[in-house]
């Protein structure tokens, strides 16, 4: 909790600065560039991160901690090649369309995103592990790095994106040196003399729990990229500087304070649940499930009724003042990201279940629906529209994803899908 409140008020006070710094066109600039980080995330990273986090459990049962992190460490170096490839090629297109004033920015965004991407997978590891202040130390420090060292880049480089986004890449270099330094002392706390298995093994195990978050990654990604392109399309990329920080300071940080639970109680419930073998361990873990989006929903309520009647207030003191006029939009962006973020935690049932390939269906769907309705409003009404198109998506999602949960697997089915261990 200390781990999930110090990074909630380091974003908070990391949109105070940039605000500060950066006029509304330079801050949209900067979106649009983070748009390819978050391609990275989503597509390559993402998905890897989570069969790393998912699979510690059953490494841990199994005392082969050793040859699972053997094909974790096999994992990310694939995904790194990835990245480098997208990179070339992100080059090559920018210099062929003569966007030449990108490509540093962009570069930038692919160094930060693979780091980025490391921290994500090493963290999955000590929170499955339940090293639980070490995961918050590095929460924390990651969230105010970037404020210092942004700033510091700043004043260095010049107020634009590419100094802030060298900042953050230089915070993710850094914890990402002090997550392999304990992670060297979990290895030596829970060294085991079992016979490992193949690394191809355990690689093919954890990319077929993998595999459908990159499916869906593009399409997740798609749908979080559109509503600042579509902004620039129809508006103006001073109108995307302040939808990302109505974004930043509505959307995400619910999404953290429910990631406070989920980091709580996803390695939790994915021991609880082991192989997913077994019924009565998946009926458990059905209950509390479904308690904690109720709960979830609760929250959310409660967040959407103290900013409508406090945004105006908020605002004053979280932004500059030429970003104070789009706070009435703040108490729908509590909405989009808590009725998100619900169905976020349903969706961490599925993942206990190794059901991962059930949230395709709702991945695809609710993203096609969500950048329909981004480009759709954005070309009707604007920002607003946008808005309302991210509330759409959320909705759709949170539904999508509740009715894929309303069952208990099968464990037969399970074993002919080849899903449970043996």
């Amino acid at each position: 909790m200390a781990g999930q409140i110090a990074s909630l008020l380091g974003a908070l006070v990391l949109v105070r600065v940039l605000t500060e710094y950066l006029e509304p066109a330079e801050y949209g600039q900067l979106a649009l560039g983070l748009t390819v980080a978050g391609l990275i995330n989503q597509v390559v990273m993402s998905g890897i991160s989570q069969g790393i986090s998912r699979y510690y459990s059953i490494a841990s049962e199994r005392k082969d901690i050793s040859g699972y992190l053997k094909a974790s460490r096999h994992l990310l170096m694939l995904a790194t090649i990835v990245v480098v490839v997208i990179a070339v090629a992100f080059g090559i297109g920018l210099a062929a369309m003569e966007q030449m004033q990108w490509i540093g920015l962009v570069f930038a965004v692919l160094l930060f995103s693979i780091f980025s991407g490391y921290n994500s997978a090493l963290s999955g590891i000590q929170n499955a592990a339940r090293q639980r202040a070490v995961v918050a130390l590095h929460v924390g420090m990651d969230a105010w790095l970037k404020i210092g060292l942004a700033v510091g880049f700043m004043l260095w480089l010049g107020s634009d994106g590419v100094a802030v986004v060298l900042g953050y890449f230089l915070s993710a270099l850094l914890i990402t040196g002090s997550q392999l330094f304990f992670l060297k002392r979990l290895l030596l706390t829970n060294s085991s003399r079992s016979k490992s298995l193949e690394i191809n093994t355990w690689s093919q195990q954890m990319w077929a729990f993998s595999w459908p978050f990159s499916a869906w990654g593009v399409f997740t990604w798609a749908q979080q990229a559109s509503d600042r392109w579509a902004l620039q399309a129809f508006a103006a990329t001073a109108d995307v500087g302040q939808y990302a920080v109505v974004y930043q300071l509505g959307f995400a940080p619910i999404g953290l304070l429910v990631g406070l639970m989920v980091s709580l109680v996803a390695p939790i419930m994915y021991q609880r649940a082991g192989d997913a073998s077994d019924h009565q361990r998946i009926k458990n873990l059905h209950g509390i499930a479904w308690s904690i989006a109720n709960a979830s929903l609760g929250l959310t309520v409660f967040a959407f009724l103290v900013a409508w009647c406090l945004h105006d207030w908020l605002f004053q003191w979280l932004v500059a003042e030429n970003y104070q006029p789009v706070s009435r939009y703040f108490p729908w962006m509590i909405l989009a990201g808590g009725l998100f973020a619900s169905g976020q935690m349903l969706s961490l049932k599925l993942m206990a279940e190794i059901q991962s390939h059930k949230l395709l269906y709702a991945k695809i769907g609710s993203a096609i629906i969500g950048i329909a309705a981004n480009f759709f409003s954005a070309w009707w009404f604007g920002f607003a529209g946008v808005v309302f198109g991210l509330v759409t998506f959320s909705a759709v999602f949170l539904v999508w994803v509740a009715f894929a949960s309303l069952h208990l697997p099968g464990i037969e089915a399970n074993e002919n899908a080849g899903l449970s261990l043996k």
